[in-house]
């Protein structure tokens, strides 16, 4: 008898235990929007696909998302891998117009460990190709300025930031993708955010965000009207 209730505590904790590491396993995080998109009642207009100034946006600014229709599919800490995953369910799957791609930094703070600027590049452009095969416009933001990463302060991003910038104003404009330049209107001297915009130089707060909404309704309007 004891022997076979042993064994039903180890078929338990065998279940259980595949179960847990089963959650773990959700290296692109499926389970973040999956609720949301399935309680959608009518596509959205645009999607913002992002890491956490993505996610922090939706969530200070919800009545611009509301306001526009535009779906907010960042999670934070992503790099353009985890991105690249999910963008069937978090963009294709929602069916939208238009998807802004803000990705990038995330892989320049070495989020996942070293990766090299030009496959950040690749991934960013491979969201791109499946969003036009797709029949959904792609539209690349540049990566917002930044000296320092408050989580890896040995990191110095601010010239791979222009780097990675250059890379993708460069492919928008041969594959003629729209491209939201928020870098030049926010930058400061050094290439960072400055106090007024920032808390920790990395994330905008309030008052910058709604710089940056004026910046990228300049080429949505025509998709959220």
């Amino acid at each position: 008898m004891k022997i076979k209730i042993v064994l039903s505590l180890l078929c338990l904790c065998c279940v259980f235990g595949g179960f847990a590491q089963n959650t773990k396993k959700d290296w692109a995080k499926f389970y973040r929007y999956e609720a949301k998109n399935d309680s959608l009642k009518k596509a959205p207009a645009v999607v913002f696909m992002g890491n956490s100034i993505t996610d922090i946006w939706a969530k200070k600014r919800p009545e611009f998302f509301a306001k526009y229709n535009i779906a907010g599919r960042g999670i934070s800490g992503q790099v353009s891998s985890q991105m690249l995953v999910r963008f069937q369910s978090d963009v294709v799957a929602l069916k939208p117009k238009a998807v802004v791609i803000l990705s990038g930094t995330n892989d320049i703070a070495l989020n996942n460990g070293p990766i090299k600027l030009e496959h950040v590049f690749e991934n960013i452009v491979s969201m791109c190709q499946i969003a036009k095969y797709n029949k959904i416009q792609p539209i690349i933001a540049s990566l917002l300025p930044c000296t320092v990463f408050s989580w890896i302060p040995e990191v110095k991003p601010a010239e791979d930031i222009k780097k990675l910038n250059a890379m993708l104003k460069e492919y928008a404009k041969k594959n003629k993708i729209p491209y939201v330049d928020y870098y030049s209107a926010l930058t400061n001297e050094e290439g960072g955010l400055s106090k007024e915009m920032s808390n920790d130089g990395c994330h905008p707060n309030v008052e910058t965000y709604e710089i940056m909404e004026g910046i990228v309704l300049k080429t949505i309007g025509k998709y959220v009207k």
